[in-house]
């Protein structure tokens, strides 16, 4: 962002946002203090610092900084709105479990997921659309799906890396985790609409965390433009599956949408309707097909250069192979003989976490460690604050598989490993995250060896983390002749 738009913008908000953030810092009399810290400019505040360090992949120590300077609880300005940044293992139980606190992304985010997406709705709400993305990954749901991710991976596999001498894995990762939710989930088949719609998506996180003032040629337009494209094509997915239910050609388990489509209260009206159901599928589908797609990518930058890691996981998933016919699908149970290979993927979200961090709503005056946090303040918390420090996870920057025997370090307090958030709002996909992870794993390390083509390996977050240039390989099929 140019320093002429940084002016335009402060001179449309300054009187109005001067105004509030001056009388957000006067506490009422008798009540607790605001935290240390300060607001910066209206605004701006310290987006621009923050966003920064996320792209040059200093954000922890941005986060740090603050800790260090004004300890674990601090105000700033993120995205226009005054902000408390929340740190520590007791400050995420309270993020995860205070009735005080409601979901609410910045306004960037919510311009272009939509005002009723998932990561926003409450109450009854939350709890229906929850309950019907809970209906789909189930465990009997799940039980089914393994046989259809694993014809998605080995058809990808022999599409986009078998034959190539170097591919890059990100855009690769992030194709192959769209195809298996918009196919599973929304019976979307391959073809134009499928392609068009992938297309959107990734574009869509360019503007998520950003000033939200619709400018030409500012990343906040870019991503606008790609959602409205992306909402078209769900919002004709929803016309066409609301046609196939009153034909009877369609049913309620039929895919999310149609059972989105038919969910109706005590008097048979539907629930929801087709602009909430458009804003379900959009957080749906980002959810399900952009945080898997880096952990497999981290997982694949991490393995290039640790052999001793890559060579247990080979011979875990040999073992697995032995027992099974040539072309034969892996099943349910096979997935629970991949323990080693999950403890990779669970160290690999630790150190690099998809959601650097998230946002909450005080819906009420309340405190934490004896500070206020005023109604409508955001608060922020962060990943990193945990899962880089030293007093929970022993020498925190190395690798090691060896925290999670257990499924989470036994040494690590509760809320302390939060790459998958917590609390009522805990990633309702875990699971089917696993099942992706875990069945691509399985057929990459047994077909495929692989070097860096980057001397230089490092990441950046834009806001999700991405290596250099999207991690170009140098690529041998171990299966050719």
């Amino acid at each position: 962002m140019d320093f002429p738009l940084l002016l335009a913008l402060m001179a449309i908000a300054l009187p109005v946002l001067l105004h509030l953030l001056t009388r957000a810092r006067k506490p009422r009399p008798g009540a607790a203090k605001l935290p240390p810290g300060s607001l910066g400019l209206p605004v701006i505040g310290q987006s621009l610092g923050l966003l920064g360090a996320m792209r040059a992949n200093t954000a922890e120590r941005w986060i740090q900084d603050r800790v260090d300077r004004y300890g674990s609880v601090s105000k700033l300005s993120l995205f226009g709105a005054p902000t408390v940044l929340l740190t520590g293992p007791a400050a995420n139980k309270f993020v995860f479990f205070s009735g005080a606190l409601a979901m609410q992304q910045p306004r960037s985010v919510r311009r272009i997921m939509g005002e009723k997406n998932i990561l926003d709705l409450t109450g009854a709400e939350h709890k229906r659309i929850r309950g019907a993305l809970a209906e789909f990954l189930k465990p009997d749901m799940l039980r089914l799906y393994v046989g259809r991710i694993d014809g998605e991976v080995r058809r990808h596999l022999d599409e986009s890396w078998a034959g190539r001498g170097a591919v890059t894995v990100m855009p690769l990762m992030k194709r192959l985790t769209f195809d298996i939710i918009s196919s599973l989930l929304f019976r979307l088949e391959r073809g134009a609409v499928r392609d068009a719609l992938a297309a959107d998506f990734m574009h869509l996180f360019d503007g998520v965390w950003a000033v939200p003032v619709d400018l030409p040629f500012t990343a906040f337009r870019r991503s606008l433009k790609a959602s409205a494209r992306a909402r078209r094509v769900i919002a004709g997915i929803v016309r066409e599956t609301k046609a196939k239910l009153e034909r009877g050609e369609a049913s309620r388990s039929s895919d999310l949408i149609a059972c989105l489509l038919s969910l109706t209260d005590d008097s048979g009206a539907r629930q929801l309707s087709d602009e909430e159901i458009v804003d379900g599928s959009m957080g749906t589908l980002i959810g399900g097909y952009d945080t898997s797609s880096i952990l497999m990518t981290f997982m694949v930058r991490h393995l290039a250069n640790d052999p001793d890691t890559l060579a247990a996981m080979v011979q875990e998933h040999d073992e697995i192979a032995k027992n099974k016919g040539d072309g034969e699908a892996l099943v349910w149970d096979d997935l629970a003989k991949m323990k080693f290979t999950w403890r990779v993927a669970l160290e690999t979200l630790r150190l690099v976490p998809p959601v650097f961090g998230n946002f909450r709503r005080a819906i009420q005056d309340t405190e934490f460690d004896g500070y206020l946090i005023p109604k409508g303040w955001q608060v922020f918390w962060v990943a990193s604050a945990t899962h880089m420090d030293a007093a929970i996870f022993h020498e925190p920057a190395k690798f090691d598989t060896s925290r999670f025997k257990d499924r989470q370090s036994a040494t690590a307090p509760p809320c302390s490993f939060v790459a998958f958030g917590g609390g009522p709002r805990i990633c309702v996909g875990m699971e089917f995250a696993r099942i992706e992870t875990l069945v691509t794993m399985h057929y990459l390390v047994r077909r495929f060896r692989w070097k860096l083509c980057c001397d230089e390996d490092t990441f950046a977050r834009d806001p999700m983390p991405s290596p250099l240039h999207g991690l170009p390989i140098e690529l041998e099929d171990m299966s050719s002749p």
